[in-house]
């Protein structure tokens, strides 16, 4: 069996259980102990430096970054392939995954600092909202037009572009800034919702938004520190105001990853 280190509202973390789900590999789920209060230890910062799931191990085998776990799954169990076939599609769906990884996974992530870790209220928090409703909507017009006529990111079957986009749009979804039911990419999401990988996926990660009503009080104690990876830090420095982060440093509940533990 595959062990995953992840943690149910991870993007990251998403794609690689519906990959491995969709070509039926056994995963072990763990979720580190003590992710985000800087004082994770073991295999599993073995496995990843950085200490940033998902972290994959399989036998001897360590893998890390969610890109690399899923090219790696994609070598070892080939069937069923989740990129397409030409190379021109290939890259497609690559380049898909990277806006996704990078642009929209930032957007998410502010949206949940306000819901959950209370980094801004009141005025403040409305501005960070509208604005980022208005970001949502310019990148799923841009994932509409990349979709086109097609049922799927992959053209004709689900794959490495389809579980690339929905952990985000689902994620959009709970925030209030889904797609229209009636739009194209309203109809894609409700098809990949549909498929036993992806469902089985959101459903983990909605019944873990429930422990998430007790972590602002968490971190205000200073027993857990919120991660700010470098496409984060600049997306709350334009969208939110540096006021934010500082703020977070002088309360000394903020890390930057890819500082190693």
């Amino acid at each position: 069996m595959v062990i995953l280190y992840e943690h149910p509202l991870s993007p990251y973390a998403q794609k690689v259980k519906i990959a491995a789900r969709e070509k039926n590999v056994d995963l072990d789920l763990r979720t580190p102990e003590g992710i985000g209060a800087g004082g994770v230890q073991g295999e599993f910062v073995e496995a990843n430096p950085r200490a940033e799931v998902p972290a994959l191990i399989d036998g001897d085998v360590r893998v890390f970054d969610s890109t690399i776990i899923l090219e790696y799954l994609e070598d070892k169990f080939p069937s069923p392939a989740m990129l397409p076939a030409t190379p021109a599609a290939r890259a497609k769906v690559r380049m898909i995954e990277d806006v996704c990884d990078t642009h929209y996974e930032a957007i998410n992530w502010g949206l949940g600092e306000i819901a959950w870790f209370r980094r801004a209220s009141g005025d403040k928090a409305a501005e960070i909202q509208k604005r980022a409703s208005g970001q949502t909507a310019k990148l799923q017009s841009w994932l509409t037009k990349q979709l086109g006529p097609n049922d799927w990111f992959n053209d004709r079957a689900f794959g490495w572009g389809d579980l690339s986009v929905v952990p985000y749009v689902n994620a959009s979804a709970g925030f209030g800034n889904g797609p229209d039911e009636g739009s194209p990419l309203g109809k894609w999401l409700a098809r990949a919702n549909e498929r036993p990988s992806v469902a089985r996926t959101a459903l983990e990660a909605r019944d873990s938004i429930a422990g998430m009503e007790q972590i602002a009080n968490i971190l205000d104690q200073g027993l857990f520190k919120r991660e700010y990876r470098d496409h984060r830090l600049e997306w709350m420095m334009k969208t939110g105001g540096p006021e934010i982060v500082l703020e977070g440093l002088k309360k000394n509940n903020i890390r930057f990853s890819h500082e190693f533990e």
